[in-house]
């Protein structure tokens, strides 16, 4: 696609939106445009077993009016469609309640300054090449021992798209992206026991995409390791959750933090803002102008500046996550956090996995974390989960079906180490953590 021809179509789309609203007598009218196409290729057992393509287009108009708020939306972006849908849109608020903290983000706020953070990197790959890398992938996996029985299938993604915010502050403004991803997942067994597991890189620029034979052999690597899986007997023992699982408990802590949430009066952090709630060692801050990482953007999906800000410094809450709406309700300033987090960094104090298994005599190490039993109004954690029994640093034996229990305010204060070895493939950054105080509960 013609990214600059692209980018302009919609901008004209989502100007026409607004200006449709200004005519029919709407105070205040936003509209946001997007455009993405890409595919994904799938293999499993050296055969080619589906082929997904995305082409989609859509436009969402909001309005507020007297009070009032009504949203439309549509995937056609003619010139009809385009006032159909925002007559749709002031239709719909005729019916809905007022509500003296809707509107529009104040105009001050919105961003003035567009810095190139370098998102967009298409990868002019075809099906066949896709299809190639795939098939390495898991060849490799497949490759790596007899144990390894079956496939899940490997499969290569590629999209790219632009998006589009317009409303009547006179703000109208765009940028394009791009995600690559290649994955694969095997089979193992052993004593006519099965395991499972899976590993997938993600990128903005296909370049830095790891190699195919890499993710196969870590995709295996993992499988073979849980084989021979135990129980354990219930115990408190210190807790590793690996980068990619550490990412989960700083999700929790945005959870608890979200305006809407503290709004509501439905988190375990409520009006925690100034509170210690970590060891004093842990920082965190929110960096949205990172090139190429996964959450980097220079506003928000309300126009708004998005800013680098020291979230948590030496254990201590500065602020909550919010938009203009929760910000409103709450009396404070939006945060510029419409739409989530941009690029949260948790600040490492420790080396590696490896350093952080080592520091107690005994540590389970988190492999998998099943069901979804975290409570964020209350902080009760209960997750089933499979890992590893590590002793003096050294994996001992694989166990299964047991649960992690706590509360988060506890395991919060209860972290002790996080690791260098940071996860950079979502908008929560971080390395594996290390947590004390925690209930492992087995047979």
């Amino acid at each position: 696609m013609d990214v600059n021809k692209v980018q302009q179509s919609l901008k004209n789309t989502a100007q026409e939106a607004v200006e449709h609203a200004r005519k029919l007598g709407v105070e205040q009218a936003e509209a946001g445009v997007s455009y993405d196409e890409g595919f994904s290729v799938t293999v499993r057992l050296g055969e080619l077993e589906s082929i997904e393509r995305q082409r989609d287009r859509g436009l969402a108009v909001t309005v507020y009016t007297k009070g009032r708020k009504g949203s439309a939306s549509t995937t056609e972006c003619s010139s009809v469609a385009v006032e159909e849908t925002v007559r749709k849109a002031i239709s719909i608020a005729n019916f809905t309640s007022e509500d003296d903290y809707a509107g529009l983000a104040e105009p001050e706020l919105m961003a003035r300054e567009l810095p190139d953070l370098d998102l967009y990197h298409p990868w002019a790959i075809g099906i066949v090449e896709a299809e190639a890398l795939a098939l390495r992938a898991e060849a490799a996996a497949l490759g790596m021992d007899d144990r390894i029985k079956n496939s899940e299938g490997a499969s290569v993604s590629t999209g790219k798209g632009v998006h589009v915010y317009a409303n009547t502050h006179g703000f109208c403004e765009g940028y394009p992206t791009s995600s690559h991803s290649l994955s694969c997942g095997v089979i193992a067994e052993k004593d006519n026991s099965l395991e499972r597991d899976y590993w997938v890189t993600v990128a903005r620029a296909y370049q830095e995409l790891d190699e195919p034979e890499k993710v196969g052999e870590e995709a295996a690597s993992r499988t073979l390791r849980r084989l021979g899986a135990r129980q354990i007997s219930t115990c408190s023992v210190p807790v590793v959750f690996p980068a990619e699982l550490a990412r989960g408990l700083f999700g929790h802590l945005v959870a608890a933090i979200k305006g809407t949430s503290q709004y509501r009066k439905a988190s375990f952090l409520l009006d925690a803002k100034g509170e210690q709630i970590f060891s004093d060692f842990i920082g965190i801050e929110e960096d949205p102008f990172i090139p190429r990482a996964m959450g980097s953007t220079a506003f928000d999906n309300e126009g708004v500046a998005t800013q680098h800000r020291h979230l948590v410094e030496k254990g201590v809450l500065n602020g909550y996550v919010l938009s203009s709406y929760s910000a409103r309700r709450l009396g404070m300033q939006t945060t510029g956090n419409s739409g989530g987090v941009h690029n949260l960094i948790v600040r490492s104090n420790a080396g590696s996995l490896d350093s952080l298994l080592k520091q107690c005599p005994e540590v389970f190490l988190v492999g998998e974390l099943l069901g979804q039993g975290v409570n964020t109004v209350t902080g009760d954690y209960s997750r089933g989960a499979a890992g590893f029994w590590v002793e003096e640093g050294e994996i001992a034996y694989p166990v299964h079906e047991v649960t992690i229990a706590g509360n988060l305010r506890e395991i919060f204060k209860g972290i002790r180490a996080v690791g260098s070895d940071v996860d950079l493939r979502g908008s929560i950054r971080c390395g594996s953590v290390l947590v004390e105080g925690l209930t492992v509960a087995g047979a």
